[in-house]
């Protein structure tokens, strides 16, 4: 059942007072009382006749000791029955319950009789002495029946009477005894003693119990305001991750035209060689490139707001993460005529490798950004017994009142010198991102800067092992063959979106590749059972396709075709919600989140048509 959540505030409902406890419920607290005390009463029960039995064995007459002996016996084990039954079924229904509380009484005030009884069947035998051993057993089971029957005056008073006063009586009436009425004057007071004693501890029980069942009503009031709470937790969480769905669903629609217009534009450069439209399409190039910016923000701010970012640290090669580093920023350094290296790549870090990576990317991604002449540097060097992680820039540097303030929200460095357009765009999030993600990791940040020499951006993280080194590493130095000519390579097209898919071929084609391009994982099945299909030099597949089938589904049916040759694939997504590290290790393919600049594709492609097959 879904829980709707209103959009104002309200005040928080006021929780029921707890009601106090009702009488039906104390009978029934205190018929479960009697049942749980009821061993203790058959202990005491059966010592006292053991006593009468081993005092009067030698004094009394057979029919009468036995005889007495026999019916306390039957009534006694009467009451084992009893308890055992509630034992066996503790979770009666209450009206059984009380039923059987009512059978209980009768078998306690026929006990009492018996009790009573005795006095007249014992009184006259033997020495003074077992008179007074008589009356001790006899008085020490009323008070015991004080813990029993106080919280039912009634039934108490009766078993008193039943008790004490045949024995009063007995006494009394016995003429030969020279202190007869004194014995029976002090046993009324006893009587009265015993009474009293059942009235305080009468008091006290209901005033447990009373405790006890508000005790209850508060633990149940509890339990349901904490269910409360957890299920407008999981509303809440519900909508937290509809909110963070929606957005990537959003941003993976948004990106789709944004790709293809990138494609489109760079194509149109190609076939023009007119100045003015050459320039036009830049300016679309970099709007699209400072749109993939913001929602890649946006996105990361959210999942982080969310909780959406689950740690899972473990030993991160910085060789492996440098190398994407460079095979994604070597391009645009390139571009901007800027150095771009990597220094202490031998080292091995502990940290979650996803988000260490996004924390280096937006550093980096800042850095080229802001860096006209010279480099950027991306550095690791032990200190002490953690691993100084490092990104240095040649930029415009930041000024000293703007340092505390940059990983604020939306806070962009106003530069004593004008910013290029390039420069300019984005939200101010970046670095915000970066903070919050380092306090995630739990490792300390700290940047320091000079206006006009340069930034550096430093962070500790802890050092870790690896077991052996990996084997057949994958050099990331050399530069990305950006002039590599694609003339004649066939290229494998996957991709669902239309216009995506028709720039994409037009652009292949455009640089001299030939191009044969599915719409769903089907359509390319059917292509490779074909007669004789050509095996193409490059896969290029969308993640998401139709009918719930993905770009993985794509890689595999093709690869099956050709099983002696690893064919280089590029796997292209809308989507950076999750990411797809474990995966692209797997299934051994790049990953490119759209929209992607053409030189980014140049650069990718060249990338993979250069590595020596698996």
């Amino acid at each position: 059942m879904s829980t709707v959540l209103p959009t104002t505030t309200a005040a928080a409902p006021t929780a029921p007072a707890v009601a106090a406890p009702s009488s039906e419920a104390q009978r029934l607290e205190h018929a479960r009382a009697l049942y749980v005390q009821t061993p203790a009463t058959l202990a005491g029960n059966l010592v006292g006749v053991l006593l009468v039995l081993a005092f009067y064995s030698g004094v009394a007459d057979r029919w009468r000791l036995f005889g007495w002996v026999g019916v306390m016996a039957v009534l006694w084990c009467l009451r084992l029955a009893h308890y055992l039954r509630f034992r066996r079924h503790r979770d009666a229904d209450d009206a059984t319950l009380l039923d059987w509380r009512s059978s209980w009484r009768a078998l306690a005030l026929l006990l009492g009789s018996c009790w009573g009884a005795a006095a007249w069947l014992f009184w006259d035998l033997g020495t003074p002495s077992h008179q007074v051993a008589l009356l001790l057993i006899i008085y020490s089971y009323c008070v015991g029946s004080v813990q029993m029957l106080a919280g039912q005056p009634k039934v108490f008073m009766t078993f008193l009477c039943l008790v004490l006063l045949p024995t009063v009586a007995r006494v009394a009436s016995d003429t030969g005894h020279p202190f007869h009425l004194q014995l029976a004057l002090i046993i009324c007071v006893l009587f009265g003693a015993v009474w009293l004693m059942g009235r305080t501890y009468r008091s006290a029980l209901a005033q447990a119990i009373d405790l006890k069942l508000h005790t209850d009503q508060l633990a149940a009031q509890l339990r349901v305001e904490m269910a409360a709470a957890e299920e407008a937790r999981r509303a809440a969480e519900a909508a937290s991750r509809a909110k963070t769905q929606f957005f990537a669903a959003a941003s993976h629609d948004l990106r789709q035209p944004l790709h293809a217009m990138g494609l489109f534009a760079e194509t149109l450069r190609q076939r023009c060689s007119d100045p003015g439209v050459a320039a036009l399409v830049n300016s679309i190039n970099e709007s699209v490139d400072a749109l993939e910016g913001l929602f890649g923000e946006l996105l990361d701010i959210t999942r982080i707001d969310t909780g959406g970012v689950e740690l899972k640290p473990e030993a991160v090669r910085l060789r492996d993460v440098f190398a994407r580093l460079r095979l994604h920023f070597e391009p645009i350094a390139f571009e901007k005529g800027l150095a771009l290296s990597f220094r202490g790549d031998a080292h091995v870090v502990h940290a979650d490798p996803v988000v260490l990576e996004r924390i280096l990317r937006n550093l980096v991604s800042n850095a080229i950004r802001y860096t006209e002449d010279g480099g950027v540097l991306v550095s690791c060097r032990r200190r002490g017994e953690r691993l100084l992680l490092q990104v240095w820039d040649s930029g415009i540097g930041i000024a000293e009142q703007s340092l505390p303030r940059i990983f604020d929200e939306f806070y962009q460095v106003n530069s004593h010198r004008p910013l290029e357009p390039h420069q300019r765009k984005g939200l101010g999030l970046g670095l915000a991102i970066v903070k919050r993600l380092a306090d995630l990791m739990d490792v300390p940040l700290n940047v320091r800067s000079r206006v006009g020499h340069g930034t550096v951006f430093s962070l500790e993280v802890p050092p870790g092992v690896v077991e052996a080194p990996p084997a057949g590493l994958v050099d990331a130095s050399p530069k990305m063959p950006l002039g590599l000519s694609l003339q004649e390579r066939l290229i494998v097209v996957v991709e669902d979106e239309p216009a995506v898919r028709e720039g994409l071929t037009v652009l292949l084609k455009a640089w001299g590749a030939r191009v044969v391009d599915f719409d769903a994982v089907g359509a390319a099945q059917a292509w490779t059972e074909s007669p004789a299909p050509e095996r193409p030099d490059l896969l290029i597949v969308d993640y998401r396709l139709p009918e719930g089938r993905t770009g993985l589904d794509a890689l595999d049916i093709i690869r099956r075709r050709w099983p002696e040759a690893r064919l280089p694939a590029i796997v292209i997504t809308g989507s950076s919600l999750s990411g797809h590290e474990n995966e692209a290790e797997e299934h051994d393919f790049h990953l490119l989140i759209k929209p992607v600049l053409p030189n980014k594709l140049r650069a990718m492609i060249g990338f993979k048509l250069s590595m020596p097959p698996k």
